[in-house]
């Protein structure tokens, strides 16, 4: 992981454990790929995505968040949740506009 990408990760870290959720793990790995934060708020498990874009030639943040990037994510937390089975979970994703430091949190992103 690049120097900035670390630094949106620990600044995402900050923003849960200051909204009082507590980190239970980072850049958590699998076959299915990397689940960015894991956290837990009274009993339900967070899994964070953060996405930065530094500038926009590629799109934004959340042009980012695709289909394809949705289906690893949500494939790891299914693993990830093999081990606590009977868990509630959201997915939550950060994006950051690295040109002006602005963090959005959207919170149950994926929320049907």
């Amino acid at each position: 992981m690049n120097p900035q990408g670390a630094r949106a990760e620990d600044l995402c870290a900050d923003l849960l454990r200051a909204a009082g959720l507590r980190i239970v793990e980072r850049n958590w790995r699998c076959r299915h790929g990397e689940i960015d934060l894991i956290a837990e708020e009274r009993g339900m498990l967070v899994f964070a995505e953060v996405r930065m874009r530094t500038g926009p030639g590629f799109g934004g943040a959340a042009e980012s968040v695709t289909a394809a990037k949705r289906a690893r994510l949500l494939a790891a937390a299914r693993l990830y949740l093999a081990r606590r089975p009977d868990a509630l979970c959201r997915f939550d994703v950060f994006l950051i506009d690295g040109a002006t430091a602005n963090v959005q949190w959207i919170r149950d992103a994926f929320g049907e």
